[in-house]
C-alpha cells in the first residue's frame, strides 16, 4: 500500500508555517486552521513560497521573506466574496437564459423539446430528455406548479415549467443544441449583439454554425459549480472560450485575444449579460469595491493572476486595472 502524509494537531502546523518562514501570530493561526483547515488554506498560501532550487516549475516549501499569515486570510476572504458575486451574479444569468429558452420553445409549442426536429441534427437529444425527466422525477417531491401539472394534466410538463427545474448545465446544453438562428434569436435578447459583418471569414462561419455564447455558458456552468462547491476560484482555469466573435460586441472589445480560461473574461461577459437582464443593477459597482478595496491591497498580488490585461483602461462594468508591484 501506498503511505500518506502523518497527521500533524494543529499546534504542530502554526510551527511548521513559522519554521518555512511565514509571520504569523499563533492564536490567530491557529483559529483559522480549525476554522478553514491547513490543506484549503495551502492553496491560498501557495504563491507566497519560493520557486524550487532545481526544478524553478516548482515550489519549495520556504516562502518568500516577509509572507504574512494576515496576507493569507486576506486572499482567502477576497476569493469567498468573489464567489459570493459569481454567485448572484450566475444565478441572474441562469434565470434569464432559462426563461428565454423556455419562451423561444413555448412559441413553438408546449412540449416543442420533446420533438428531435426541434433541435439541431448534431445534438443528443434522446440523452438530454432522458436528464430532463430525471429531473422533473427529484423535484416533483416539492415543485408546486410541477404537481398542479401533474394532477391536472399528468405526463411531461410543458417547457415554462420543465426550465424551471433545470440544472444550468442542462439549461446550457439546451441551448447549444438549439438551431443557430434560435440561438442568436435569445443571445440578441440578452444584449449580445455579434455583427457578422465585422468578423473574418473562418470566425463567421463558425458563428453561423453556432452561436459564440454557446461555449461561455458551458465556461459559466463549469464557475457556477465550483462556485457552489466553495472551490478556489480567483486564479484557476476553466473551460476555455472563444473571444474572436464577442470581441466585436459593445462592452466586450476587451477580452482577451484568442479565448479566455480566467476569470477576467467571464466577469467581463458576465457585467455585459446581467447590465442586459437587470438594468441599474449594482452588482458591477459591487465587483469593482471588492477589488479596489479588498484584492489590491494584498501585497504581492497581481489581477494578472485573474486574467487581466496589463495595458487596458478597464471597461465601465468592471474593476478598474491598477496593478500592485508584486513582492521582490
Amino acid at each position: 500500500m501506498a503511505t500518506v502524509k502523518p497527521y500533524t494537531t494543529v499546534d504542530e502546523q502554526v510551527a511548521l508555517l513559522q519554521r518555512r518562514g511565514m509571520v504569523l501570530d499563533p492564536s490567530d493561526a491557529s483559529h483559522w486552521l480549525r476554522a478553514v483547515g491547513y490543506y484549503r488554506l495551502s492553496g491560498y498560501w501557495y504563491p507566497w513560497r519560493l520557486p524550487g532550487s532545481a526544478d524553478t516549475s516548482r515550489r519549495s516549501d520556504d516562502f518568500a521573506p516577509g509572507t504574512r499569515f494576515a496576507d493569507v486570510v486576506a486572499l482567502y476572504e477576497f476569493d469567498r466574496k468573489l464567489r459570493t458575486l459569481l454567485h448572484d451574479g450566475i444565478e441572474r444569468i441562469e434565470v434569464g437564459l432559462r426563461a428565454h429558452v423556455g419562451d423561444l420553445l413555448a412559441a413553438k409549442a408546449p412540449l416543442a423539446y420533446r420533438d428531435p426536429g426541434t433541435f439541431r441534427p448534431t445534438f443528443d437529444h434522446r440523452r438530454w430528455l432522458t436528464t430532463a425527466r430525471q429531473r422533473v422525477a427529484r423535484a416533483s417531491r416539492h415543485h408546486t406548479a410541477l404537481q398542479h401539472h401533474q394532477r391536472a394534466y399528468g405526463g411531461d410538463p410543458p417547457v415554462w415549467i420543465l426550465t424551471d427545474v433545470l440544472d444550468f448545465r442542462d439549461t446550457s446544453m439546451l441551448y447549444a443544441g438549439l438551431r443557430t438562428e434560435d440561438q442568436w434569436t435569445i443571445a440578441d435578447a440578452l444584449g449580445v449583439h455579434v455583427d457578422l459583418g465585422a468578423l473574418q471569414g473562418n470566425q463567421r462561419e463558425k458563428a453561423r454554425r453556432s452561436h459564440p455564447l454557446t461555449r461561455w455558458f458551458e465556461q459559466l456552468t463549469v464557475i457556477r459549480n465550483s462556485v457552489a462547491h466553495h472551490a478556489r476560484v480567483w486564479n484557476r482555469s476553466f473551460v476555455p472560450a472563444s473571444t474572436a466573435a464577442l470581441r466585436a460586441v459593445p462592452g466586450l472589445e476587451e477580452l482577451p485575444e484568442g479565448q479566455s480560461e480566467q476569470l477576467y473574461g467571464a466577469l467581463t461577459l458576465m457585467g455585459v449579460l446581467i447590465e442586459s437582464l437587470s438594468p441599474g443593477t449594482s452588482w458591477p459597482e459591487r465587483v469593482e469595491r471588492l477589488f479596489t478595496e479588498e484584492f489590491d491591497t494584498i501585497p504581492g498580488r497581481s489581477r494578472t493572476e485573474i486574467g487581466f490585461p496589463t495595458d487596458i483602461t478597464a471597461p465601465q462594468h468592471l474593476p478598474r486595472v491598477e496593478l500592485p508591484t508584486p513582492a521582490a
